[in-house]
């Protein structure tokens, strides 16, 4: 069965162009020309997969994420974007994007980044990957932590952010590999943005003791639980 994509764009060239080169790849491809109304085909067709714009009239690309996600927590969202402040990337993370491109782009680079989040898309559903940390048990896919008989979900940043973490476990992340990998840029001026997150992640995993992140200064941070 060939993965059916839900493109939704305003520009009719473009999404003409897109939608030829989705179906040369061998992909079933489903239109549609603002949010609200690729929100109506994702709940009628359930696509695999919406690749979407993020500015287009009527209902936004963040706005029809956030309606998905009220329904559909697995489904792969990739943004096509011409914003490009980490404000704005941030934005679109939150709201439930997998993933994103700027504006212009490459057809090649969209057709990577597709067959990326289908491989992706295809591990998850074989096997969820759960995590121990010291008591806690993390779910990155649901981007949840269990502590206890109490759960906590994560925002989509601070489970990128901890995965990472995770699993280099008792060794340095460099904060230019996380922004590199979350953001797609290593700004010094967007560093704040980590710097929080992670201030966020640690205030909530001292609830055992036995866990730290600790500050690798000028280098990254390094996620420890002692014994």
């Amino acid at each position: 069965m060939r993965n059916k994509i839900l493109l939704v764009e305003d520009e009719s060239d473009l999404r003409l162009i897109i939608s030829d080169v989705l179906r040369d790849e061998g992909y079933e491809v489903l239109n549609a020309s603002n949010g609200m109304e690729g929100l109506k085909i994702v709940k009628e067709e359930n696509p695999d997969l919406v690749v979407a714009d993020v500015m287009m009239p009527l209902m936004d690309g963040f706005r029809m994420a956030k309606e998905i996600r009220k329904f559909n927590s697995h489904l792969p969202i990739l943004f096509l974007t011409a914003k490009s402040t980490i404000e704005d990337i941030e934005e679109g993370f939150e709201t439930g994007a997998d993933d994103y491109i700027k504006k212009p782009f490459e057809l090649r680079e969209l057709l990577v980044r597709i067959k990326a989040l289908f491989r992706k898309y295809i591990r998850s559903e074989i096997q969820e990957q759960i995590y121990e940390v010291g008591k806690f048990l993390f779910i990155p896919s649901l981007q949840i932590l269990k502590y206890e008989n109490s759960e906590y979900n994560l925002s989509n940043f601070e489970s990128k952010i901890l995965e990472k973490l995770v699993a280099e476990m008792g060794h340095t992340v460099y904060s230019s590999e996380m922004m590199l990998g979350i953001w797609q840029n290593d700004y010094i001026s967007n560093r704040n943005s980590l710097h929080g997150y992670i201030h966020k992640l640690r205030k909530l995993l001292s609830k055992d003791p036995d866990i730290n992140i600790i500050n690798q200064r000028g280098f990254g941070y390094m996620l420890i639980v002692r014994q």
